[in-house]
């Protein structure tokens, strides 16, 4: 995890570009840690979420989960829900491979500009691996319930372009425009005032709906992780590959 920050906008990288960042438990305390730090800065007034490389981010990194059924998602989704809780406005910028786990990463941000190439999708159900990151969740209050039982029961790949038409992304632009987009929106969030935003970030956080919400992601994450019996040894094998890929 890298953070540069640029007047009032902090930049967090995911630097592991050789693995397409894929999420691993490193990466998670590294981002529990800037969150913390910036959740009291009162000098950031806007926070980008970016990759390092070729990729937002691939996912879960599978070598990373030790025991398979054993892994407890409550660490991991701790962090995630940082980032949708941190005080001020989050801007996700999606290119190359969002997908899985860097989909839900990617959901926890209030906004997100996709390159128009971008692929953007979830495996969970092609891998036999249950959501436990909020992606049952997140995704429908984005793209709604239909929308999000077609993208999670088929596993489809949809490019920034399409995710903008189904409300997945806020904006998608040219590859080659998407620094300036992405400076553009943050450069007119910091410009406005940071006690507003930040007051209206809790308010919209605090609807009547909000207890049930939490008790929505809550359920999510006592599902058995990697239980289907029918993906269980494809799970397998996908950790053992990346296990002696690593080694």
């Amino acid at each position: 995890m890298r953070r540069t920050d640029v007047g009032p906008v902090a930049r967090l990288t995911l630097s592991r570009p050789e693995k397409l960042n894929a999420i691993n438990a490193a990466m998670l305390r590294d981002l529990r840690s800037e969150l913390e730090e910036i959740a009291t800065d009162d000098s950031v007034r806007c926070v980008v979420l970016a990759g390092a490389g070729r990729s937002f981010c691939a996912g879960k990194d599978l070598s990373d989960v030790r025991g398979g059924i054993d892994y407890d998602p409550h660490p991991d989704a701790a962090a995630i829900d940082m980032l949708e809780g941190l005080p001020q406005p989050t801007v996700g910028r999606i290119h190359g491979h969002c997908s899985t786990g860097g989909l839900e990463l990617a959901l926890a941000c209030d906004l997100l500009v996709a390159a128009e190439d971008a692929r953007i999708g979830d495996a969970h159900a092609r891998y036999g691996i249950i959501p436990v990151w909020g992606m049952t969740v997140r995704l429908p209050e984005r793209v709604g319930v239909a929308a999000a039982k077609r993208m999670i029961f088929t596993s489809a790949v949809v490019s920034g372009s399409e995710a903008a038409a189904l409300g997945l992304v806020d904006q998608a632009v040219p590859a080659t425009e998407l620094d300036r987009a992405v400076d553009a929106l943050t450069e007119a969030i910091a410009s406005g005032s940071a006690d507003t935003n930040r007051i209206v970030k809790l308010t919209l956080g605090s609807s009547p709906l909000r207890s049930a919400r939490i008790g929505a992601l809550e359920f999510e994450r006592i599902r058995p992780f990697g239980v289907p019996r029918d993906r269980a040894e494809r799970l397998a094998a996908t950790i053992r590959q990346g296990e002696r890929a690593r080694d």
